[in-house]
């Protein structure tokens, strides 16, 4: 057993801090109390004077699809053949051995959803892993956990220059519907056919990839930017009555009386940066707090590798420093990408049965000096400011 003695335990729950011991066995937290008395064997980590955190959270990512500093060898986010791939899987292209994964719990970053990027009109199946391992078979929490595809500039600049559909919003989002419309039918019938294998329809990958998002059992990832392309994706949304997030969320603030009215999850950002294309004009830290002050239930992306995803944290403090509540801040690098990503039972905060990740920080998270000095995977100690362990 693990027992973390003496530490101040940030409970984004219930938005205080308050000095607690935590004790962690086979992987997950089994305690939280004033004082545990260690056992003779327990190994201890005296958190004296240090802010004790859930391990962060980045709900939209492309974590071990980008290498770093490898370039096309290790360029595995977007499939650039075709417009339409829901038949792939992150985890068949994802790099744990990647040093990006390491810079990210060394940096208080223990979870993420990670995927393909928005070349394409659907790009394929998020996974929700762990940052930490070798083989990403055994770091996954879910997946899939979410179905990406994307609206605005990305897909019709991809294949319009290949003289390809789309090459307009209309395409992208014709594409779209006829697609799901497709999966619809092809679930039906499959339905329909029982265990008569003559009467099921013949296998479709693609397709078949699909039933998760039209039996609400993953939502929709899309990619939007523009007001124009939230709305059409929230129209694309209701039509065949799936869930969805939107993610990046860009013009948002500036629609945010309408989509009040919506209760869509959203993942904002990365708001650090150049407004490199015409889709960014209105790219802001403020963004987050507009939204929040509306009611709306908010995560904080870096979109890495679009910002180093050790990053997050000082994304979440530049939000504060433009108006977004200090808890709320923290709230959306913890617990609510965990509830938008449906995986609150098991991560997100620091709270009996759930995973033992945890962060142990020098001082509070959001200062800028702040540092890591443990973290914690599924009960692990995998870093400690000495170095790996």
């Amino acid at each position: 057993m693990i027992i973390i003695k003496n530490g101040t335990l940030l409970d984004v729950e219930k938005s205080k801090f308050e000095k607690m011991d935590i004790s962690i066995e086979d992987g997950k937290i089994t305690g939280i109390k004033k004082s545990i008395k260690p056992k003779k064997d327990d190994e201890i980590i005296d958190a004296t004077d240090k802010i004790v955190a859930p391990g962060f959270i980045d709900a939209h990512c492309h974590l071990g699809l980008m290498g770093d500093s490898v370039g096309f060898e290790n360029d595995d986010v977007n499939e650039k053949s075709d417009p339409i791939t829901p038949q792939l899987r992150a985890i068949d292209g994802i790099d744990p051995m990647d040093r990006v994964f390491t810079e990210a719990y060394q940096g208080g970053i223990t979870s993420v959803a990670t995927g393909p990027g928005s070349a394409n009109v659907i790009g394929g199946q998020f996974a929700a892993i762990k940052t930490f391992g070798k083989r990403i078979d055994k770091m996954i929490i879910k997946a899939p956990i979410a179905m990406k595809c994307a609206f605005g500039e990305n897909p019709k600049r991809f294949y319009g220059t290949k003289g390809k559909m789309p090459t307009t919003r209309m395409g992208t989002a014709g594409m779209l519907r006829e697609t799901l419309q497709k999966a619809k039918e092809y679930m039906l019938k499959s339905e329909a056919a029982g265990d008569d294998i003559t009467k099921k329809p013949q296998y479709d990958a693609r397709l078949e990839a699909l039933i998760p998002v039209l039996k609400k059992e993953i939502p929709l990832k899309a990619h939007a930017h523009k007001a124009n392309d939230i709305f059409t994706a929230i129209r694309i949304a209701k039509e065949f009555n799936v869930k969805m997030t939107l993610d990046h969320s860009t013009d948002a603030r500036c629609i945010v009386d309408e989509l009040a009215e919506e209760n869509y999850p959203m993942i904002v950002g990365p708001s650090l940066g150049h407004r490199t294309k015409v889709e960014l004009i209105n790219k802001s830290f403020k963004t987050a707090a507009v939204l929040n002050k509306a009611g709306i239930k908010i995560s904080i992306t870096t979109d890495s590798p679009v910002i180093p995803l050790q990053h997050l944290p000082i994304c979440a403090a530049l939000a504060v420093k433009d108006g977004l509540d200090k808890w709320e801040a923290l709230k959306a690098i913890s617990i609510n990408p965990a509830e938008i990503l449906g995986l609150e039972d098991r991560v997100g905060s620091i709270k009996v049965g759930k995973d033992a990740d945890i962060v142990i920080w020098s001082a509070d998270p959001l200062q800028i000096d702040a540092k890591v000095e443990y973290t914690i995977i599924d009960g692990k100690v995998v870093f400690s400011g000495e170095g790996e362990e």
